[in-house]
């Protein structure tokens, strides 16, 4: 089962639109201010949740007076982000593919979160992307291979996310790389704006985790 999740980021609705043509999911979860995406472009949400903070009241109330939208509403005082919530609520929905629109924008606190918060995912086995119009992050380990046609920009950044990632080859790359380990202090400029510049790139992991990055721009 496929699940949108539209949260309280930055959303460009141009490209949001272009890509959602494209698309088909089984479930859309609204997330707080995400809520107004949703409704100026006549997308139905199947679940609505967060504490609302930042949405406007009027919507809130529109889609708290939609019977057949589950509506979870919760404290703003609370140990996890609206999209951590979101995330949870679709693994308990046993979604198979995650998607997140409005998941960056100018709240570095709000999307390192965010990233984080794909970790349950990543543990649960399920594919989750947070999509924008200049960039995809995926969190990736063991074998991952991009098509050079199929990628999502021109670059490719990998970051670690756990403290170590050892063993990590990349074949393909305009910097290659064979049997490096990364590490989550002073590294980082070994796996930042690569690029593909064969057929496809592969990247091999032996231990650990990295935010992938497909940049754009």
């Amino acid at each position: 089962m496929r699940t949108l999740i539209v949260s309280g980021g930055r959303i460009g609705s141009d490209f949001a639109l272009s890509f959602l043509k494209n698309e088909t999911f089984d479930t859309v979860i609204g997330v707080d201010n995400g809520l107004r995406f949703l409704y100026d472009n006549g997308i139905r949400p199947t679940h609505v949740v967060g504490d609302f903070d930042t949405a406007d009241p009027k919507l809130v109330d529109y889609y708290r007076g939609r019977k057949e939208i589950e509506l979870r509403t919760y404290n703003p005082i609370k140990d996890s982000t609206d999209t951590q919530i979101a995330i949870e609520l679709a693994l308990e929905l046993h979604s198979t593919e995650i998607v997140i629109l409005g998941g960056t924008g100018s709240r570095i606190d709000h999307v390192l979160g965010n990233i984080q918060s794909m970790m349950l995912a990543k543990k649960a086995g399920v594919s989750c992307q947070i999509v924008d119009e200049n960039n995809r992050i995926r969190l990736i380990d063991g074998e991952t291979v991009l098509s050079r046609e199929e990628q999502y920009g021109n670059y490719v950044s990998l970051i670690p996310l756990t403290t170590e990632v050892t063993g990590v080859d990349l074949i393909g790359f305009k910097y290659p790389l064979r049997d490096w380990t990364f590490t989550s202090t002073g590294s980082a400029g070994f796996g930042v704006s690569n690029e593909i510049v064969e057929a496809e790139g592969r990247i091999r992991i032996k231990s650990g985790i990295f935010v992938m990055i497909e940049a754009k721009d």
